[in-house]
């Protein structure tokens, strides 16, 4: 199937893009701007896609600049998807990356799709507004919405904490500034994401959610103490209040059942990589061997 892919080149679109080609699927990245809406629009129409995956977003919750988060994440969305709905043949399915972000503070876990959202951040709630404006599509299109939990791999930007924390380990730095220690999170393998994207085009319901996740969160903590033990090093932990967010979401765990079930009724199933496989290839993207003793 021929796939239209926004964000082809970012973190998650790269392996995305590898892992359909090598599912025989045939992507076509788009280049226009999500804000050029004249663009979208000829290069949507040119590709005639038979799915859609957008990835494109402004993802790091830290960004320096709000209205970005909802010029791109509602309005270059809604470009986009203007542009699919007056294609000629309607794709079979389009998939939209959301984010788990959008639960936000919880005293449940693990979260589920029918939890209600209570988002604490610009990036958050940029996303859920970005669901809601699509679900205005549902008539038209055969959408699907994914919202990922936190998942990180090599070529991740080192503003997140995952190769932040790996890039000092693998250079051995003295020291490490961070924010809030006291966070919970899942740490999933980007790949995990991809191959469930994948899934999700071939066998996702018109209009249903899903989340991306594994059920299985760690502290930030334990986190340090992999990467110590996996490369030998142990650098100081300095706690930098400028880092420390006043709204960070303290634990984010979500409930696979949803996708699971799905993929049993398909025979299907999402492989989810050891933490520590995932910590290894980050390192060893730095050039750090793990230490084997």
């Amino acid at each position: 199937m021929k796939i239209l892919v926004t964000g082809a080149s970012g973190f998650t679109g790269a392996p995305f893009v590898r892992t359909a080609a090598a599912a025989g699927h045939h992507v076509v990245p788009l280049q226009s701007d999500l804000l050029d809406r004249e663009g979208i629009a000829r290069e949507v129409l040119a590709a005639e896609p038979d799915a859609v995956v957008h990835l494109a977003a402004i993802s790091f919750v830290g960004h320096a600049t709000p209205d970005a988060f909802y010029a791109v994440n509602v309005v270059g969305t809604t470009n986009l998807l203007d542009a699919v709905a007056n294609l000629p043949r309607v794709p079979q399915r389009v998939l939209i990356a959301s984010s788990a972000n959008i639960y936000g503070n919880s005293a449940h876990s693990p979260l589920t799709e029918d939890h209600a959202p209570a988002p604490v951040n610009h990036y958050a709630a940029s996303k859920l507004a970005m669901e809601h404006m699509a679900r205005t599509y549902d008539h038209r299109l055969h959408l699907v919405i994914a919202r990922p939990f936190n998942y990180t791999g090599p070529g991740q930007n080192v503003s997140f904490v995952v190769p932040k924390l790996a890039w000092h380990f693998a250079t051995r730095a003295p020291r490490i500034e961070l924010g809030n220690l006291d966070v919970e999170r899942e740490f999933n393998d980007v790949q995990m994401v991809c191959d469930a994207y994948l899934h999700l085009l071939n066998y996702g319901e018109s209009g249903a959610t899903y989340n991306i996740c594994s059920g299985q969160p760690y502290t930030l903590k334990h986190l340090i103490e992999t990467l110590s033990r996996l490369t030998g090093h142990r650098p100081g932990i300095d706690v930098n209040p400028a880092f420390v967010r006043a709204n960070e979401v303290h634990r984010l765990c979500g409930s696979p059942q949803r996708l699971n079930a799905l993929l049993a009724k398909h025979g299907a199933k999402l492989s989810v990589p050891p933490l520590e496989d995932t910590l290894q290839r980050i390192l060893r993207s730095y050039g750090q061997q793990e230490d084997t003793a």
